[in-house]
């Protein structure tokens, strides 16, 4: 069975050594020494490695089942979910008016990798509740927040966001579900969703649903809808638990992966609910949410690649196949193991580098979340509106494929489900998908956040590289980080300014190379969080340290990044050069 430790020493490099969390300005941040971190990554690591990844196995072959409308989830979770409650662990970013610790976001987001990581179908549960949570934060009324919030901070009630139906799931503008106001400021609520991540389970005595109707009279399409709290059991005044409400789950869908997450049919029939924020703007709560969300799933990617890599060291350290091509390396034994091997080497490089990067970009992402909404500050806003849906759909996509290597490096064994490593995969797929697929995403950033703020964000992207590039420009120790940098984003701003001069004419031409352009903007990501981290690891071996290995082998797999991957910056600009003529060249009945 697969394991999992928590790589709370790369997770402590990146926070303190590569973001300065401690000596950052950052409201809340002078309280994250690198004692009080490391005392927080250290037991979540204890619980993720110990109780929840045991579980993940579990998960995966049990699933839920549906009895007489109870979802019950498979063997451990309830008694596992009990103690990672009580210890405290859902509520670690919340907001201590409402029972949570308080803590940064980022903090949140490096427990949540572990959680990920050790359990995705697990971790759901919580995150789910997290994003409902920072909705009704954002949007509800005081009355709201004072009913429902400090519950779903303890996880006694969690949480869900209810947007697709049978028809329509991007585009919902389609949506058919309907709110009909009482009279007493109440709805009711009819109709169907589908795809609702943990919908119904057995694990926490409310759930509280966010769900995006049409009140009845209201306008068309996507100017018609707004969101709803529609709890399963109806709150009475004095907080207690009254009538069960008309919302009950049809069936549980049959899923690729995450089995351990109850991903449910909801039918409301009348079910009463209450409007969060104003009419007619339920995208706009609804988008706290989902972004608050995607930056979640983009974390997915790193965790389940970082999962996968790990068992994957573990098998080519051990499994003996061949001899090295340079020579018997232990003679001693009837072959070599694998990790001797080159492309076994390349393909943990890739994957190793993968891991390390994006950690990075997920914390300096999660970092401006920080930035944003504690000093309300724009500019950080703006760039990680920007950078969402990069981070969203290249981390997911990349960290599936890095699941993909891991699986290879066992040859036969990791296409058994013995071994467990197919979980890691089919958990990843997932991502790709959910909370806006990847295409999706493309689109978004192509299509609106370029030109957000007259491309304001993204010129300052490009300032940002640049003026790294300038300040280290003559810094020998990282001359095979700059230059490599340098070149992707001229890949990156050549791309851009195609879109300028072409998409106008034929958007086609722009959204047809938007996957492109999101793989390319990923990447030059991921060259500036390694030639970031290239340069504190330099720092420290100059200063000395008692861990020269750590720092040593930082470098060397940060060169592996800039010589063997950011080098497909090329690649894209050359597919988004050639413009849409060869992607819309065939007519629909070709097909």
């Amino acid at each position: 069975m697969p394991t999992y430790a928590a790589p709370t020493k790369d997770m402590s490099f990146v926070l303190h050594e590569l973001l300065n969390v401690d000596t950052s300005d950052v409201p809340g941040y002078d309280d994250l020494s690198p004692d009080f971190t490391s005392a927080i990554l250290e037991e979540a690591g204890k619980i993720t490695g110990e109780v929840l990844a045991p579980l993940n196995a579990v998960g995966d072959k049990e699933g839920c089942t549906l009895e007489n409308g109870v979802v019950r989830t498979p063997t451990g979770f309830k008694a596992a979910f009990d103690q990672f409650r009580e210890a405290g662990w859902t509520g670690i970013s919340s907001e201590p008016e409402f029972g949570g610790q308080g803590m940064p976001y980022i903090m949140g987001m490096a427990v949540s990798e572990m959680v990920s990581s050790a359990n995705q179908a697990f971790g759901m549960y919580g995150g789910l509740t997290n994003g409902a949570y920072a909705s009704i934060l954002a949007h509800g009324t005081q009355a709201q927040k004072e009913t429902y919030l400090p519950n779903m901070v303890s996880c006694e009630w969690t949480g869900t966001m209810n947007l697709t139906e049978p028809h329509c799931g991007t585009d919902l503008g389609l949506m058919r579900t309907k709110a009909e106001p009482q009279g007493d400021g109440s709805f009711k609520l009819s109709g169907q969703k589908i795809f609702i991540s943990a919908g119904e389970h057995d694990m926490a005595d409310n759930i509280i649903h966010l769900v995006l109707a049409k009140i009845v009279g209201g306008p068309e399409g996507i100017k018609g809808v707004s969101l709803f709290i529609v709890p399963k059991f109806m709150v009475n005044e004095d907080g207690s638990l009254g009538a069960r409400n008309g919302v009950a789950v049809g069936s549980i869908e049959e899923k690729m992966g995450i089995h351990g997450n109850s991903t449910c049919v909801m039918n409301y029939d009348g079910a009463t609910g209450y409007l969060l924020g104003d009419e007619h703007k339920g995208m706009r709560a609804m988008f706290t949410m989902m972004n608050h969300a995607r930056l979640g799933v983009a974390m997915q990617g790193l965790a389940q690649a970082e999962a996968a890599y790990q068992n994957a060291v573990i098998y080519a350290k051990d499994r003996l196949q061949g001899r090295a091509v340079t020579g018997t390396e232990f003679p001693d034994k009837p072959a070599d193991p694998l990790i001797v091997h080159p492309d076994i080497r390349r393909s943990l490089m890739d994957q190793k580098s993968f891991c390390e990067g994006a950690r990075a970009f997920v914390y300096w992402g999660a970092m401006m979340i920080d930035q944003a909404h504690e000093s309300d500050d724009k500019d950080a806003d703006g760039l990680i509106s920007l950078l969402t849906p990069v981070l969203k759909g290249f981390l997911t996509d990349k960290g599936y494929d890095m699941t993909v290597q891991a699986q290879q490096v066992y040859g036969g064994h990791g296409y058994i489900e013995e071994w467990g490593m197919s979980q890691f995969t089919r958990d990843a797929r997932i991502a790709m998908i959910y909370e806006g697929a990847n295409g999706v995403q493309a689109l978004d950033l192509v299509g609106r956040k370029l030109a957000q703020d007259g491309g304001k964000h993204v010129m300052a992207f490009f300032d940002l590289v640049k003026n790294f590039i300038g300040e280290n420009k003559d810094n020998e120790a990282l001359a095979d980080f700059i230059e490599p940098l340098k070149n992707a984003s001229k890949d990156l701003q050549a791309a851009s300014m195609y879109f300028m001069q072409n998409g106008m004419k034929n958007p086609n031409h722009a959204l047809a190379g938007s996957n492109d352009f999101m793989h390319m903007f990923g990447h030059v990501c991921m060259g500036l969080m390694w030639a970031r981290m290239a340069k504190a690891a330099t720092s420290a071996l100059d200063a000395g340290t008692d861990d020269p290995d750590f720092y040593t082998n930082k470098l060397i797999t940060g060169r592996y990044y800039m010589a063997r991957q950011l080098p497909a910056t090329g690649m894209h600009l050359a597919r988004i050069q050639s413009g849409a003529d060869t992607v819309m060249g065939l007519n629909a009945e070709a097909f």
